[in-house]
């Protein structure tokens, strides 16, 4: 198992980071249309709320899967970041970026741990 656990959690933590910086700062713009079709197209806000972390999970997934080199640790991390995500925004957790961070690597690390110690 070594410290594979770890480099996985530190990438998917690097990984929403970086969802964060291009999709809500660099294409701003062109997100929010995205946002106003998909909702349109839909008419729910919890649809569209679904609509985007599925996209989010569908990042992880291509950026992980590419870094790790591995469709299976790409599929399971993007799983386990959209659990997270669905989960504390259905608890109605309020958290500032270092809790959230903290609680994602905490929980996204303990997964990796059990899944790669078997």
């Amino acid at each position: 198992m070594e410290m594979l656990w770890f480099y996985i959690a530190v990438i998917l933590a690097i990984s929403d980071e970086a969802h964060t910086q291009i999709f809500w700062k660099l294409f701003f713009d062109f997100y929010v249309v995205l946002a106003g079709l998909i909702q349109k197209m839909l008419g729910s806000y919890i649809a569209l709320w679904i609509v985007h972390e599925l996209l989010e999970a569908i990042f992880h997934f291509i950026l992980l899967s590419i870094l790790c080199l591995s469709i299976e640790i790409g599929f399971l991390a993007a799983m386990i970041h959209l659990v997270i995500d669905f989960y504390h925004e259905a608890a109605g957790l309020e958290m500032n970026w270092l809790q959230h961070r903290a609680l994602h690597f905490t929980i996204e690390s303990l997964f990796f741990i059990m899944i790669l110690g078997i």
